[in-house]
């Protein structure tokens, strides 16, 4: 089964809504690493940016930034409140 295009062209505000919801799964109203879970695909959201823009852009803006004397603890990423 072919899935469904995830271009702004080929979808509505409320289906890419969806889609972002979907994809953060747990995240809610959290903040990861200090990133605001609910803010970063705002662009994509309201079609100013496709979704491997922004994580191109996120990737480089924090490459390098995982510390590994914190990997073995949880980051709080996706954790229930």
């Amino acid at each position: 089964m072919a899935s469904k295009s995830l271009l702004i062209k080929d979808t509505t505000v409320d289906e890419r809504m969806e889609i972002v919801k979907v994809a953060l799964g747990g995240f809610g109203d959290a903040e990861c690493e200090g990133i605001d879970m609910d803010d970063l695909y705002d662009d994509y959201i309201f079609g100013r940016k496709e979704l491997a823009e922004i994580n191109r852009e996120f990737s480089a803006q924090n490459a390098g930034t995982v510390r590994t004397d914190k990997a073995d603890q949880p980051s709080g990423c996706g954790m229930g409140r």
